[in-house]
């Protein structure tokens, strides 16, 4: 059943704003980063990850903005609203773990899939009914979807196993070994999709599936231990990492496969979340209580 997002009980804000970036892409200050709140979410429970589906349009009349959440009670919602009078919201259940994991289709928007501590990994239509289901041999730690052939999936395992998956056949088509533990992240690169990055242990790891299911490369990266890896949109040798909160503060990282070393490093308190813009080499990282954001040269 759809209900209003109103009806939620609120003591967490999800979505303070949906951010209309000035930047200009000829300067390298981005001091002037302008915003303005379309609308506040209350989801009720604590966010753990976010992910925006492609039927999202600010230009559009009405406006579609459509995104899902997975939270600490295991579920996942799914949020619609025109930024009028339509703010719906469904809650998909099904994990019996921690939810690590969650993506849209890239092409429709009309599938969700999440991985889980519950050795799960589950795709999801908008009506919240399940139509694959996969066991995993650990806790599932991300999943990614092909940009353009939506029928293949990407798994990573925490025991540092990432599997491709055909959804058609619902197999395994291939798979890749990290030989480290725990992996933590994994990411697939949407510009060169024979490449698939991950962090494991304290090192980050390249992968081209055309050459071997071992990595390529690999560099120690974070002292302790790293936690997430995501590359960037627009240029398949950029890539970022964060390292696992510290006692003050948690490492943030933007590597270059053609630098032997970081070509960015900063620290952020109490940092979650990693993402990059989608047509600038601009990366942004949750702090406390703000967004923070860094911009590199190409």
């Amino acid at each position: 059943m759809l209900e209003s997002s109103s009806s939620i009980a609120s003591n967490f804000m999800l979505l303070s704003c949906l951010r209309e970036n000035k930047v200009k892409e000829e300067e390298a200050d981005i001091e002037g980063i302008q915003y303005k709140t379309l609308r506040t979410f209350q989801h009720g429970v604590r966010v753990d990850g976010i992910a925006w589906s492609p039927e999202t349009r600010l230009d559009s009349l009405p406006p579609v903005i459509k995104f899902c959440t997975s939270a600490a009670d295991m579920k996942i919602r799914l949020f619609t609203s025109d930024l009028q009078d339509k703010n719906e919201y469904k809650v998909l259940e099904g994990h019996s773990d921690f939810i690590n994991g969650l993506v849209f289709d890239p092409k429709e928007g009309q599938e969700i899939a999440s991985v889980s501590d519950d050795h799960t990994c589950r795709i999801w239509n908008l009506e919240g009914i399940q139509t694959a289901h996969f066991v995993l041999h650990s806790p599932g730690m991300s999943v990614c979807w092909h940009p353009e052939e939506t029928f293949k999936l990407m798994v990573a395992e925490k025991n540092g196993t990432i599997r491709f998956y055909d959804l058609l056949t619902q197999q395994a088509i291939l798979s890749l070994e990290s030989e480290q533990m725990p992996l933590m992240s994994a990411h697939w690169c949407l510009k060169n999709t024979f490449k698939v990055g991950a962090v494991a242990g304290s090192d980050w790891l390249i992968w081209d599936i055309t050459r071997s299911s071992y990595p390529q490369d690999k560099r120690p990266v974070h002292m302790d231990q790293a936690c997430l890896f995501r590359w960037s949109t627009i240029n398949e040798n950029l890539f970022a990492t964060t390292g696992y909160p510290g006692k003050i503060a948690s490492q943030f990282q933007i590597h270059h496969l053609g630098h032997p070393q970081p070509v960015l490093i900063g620290s952020v308190a109490v940092g979650s979340g990693l993402s990059w813009h989608r047509t600038l080499p601009l990366c942004a990282i949750g702090g406390d209580h703000k967004l923070l954001f860094w911009v590199t040269e190409m």
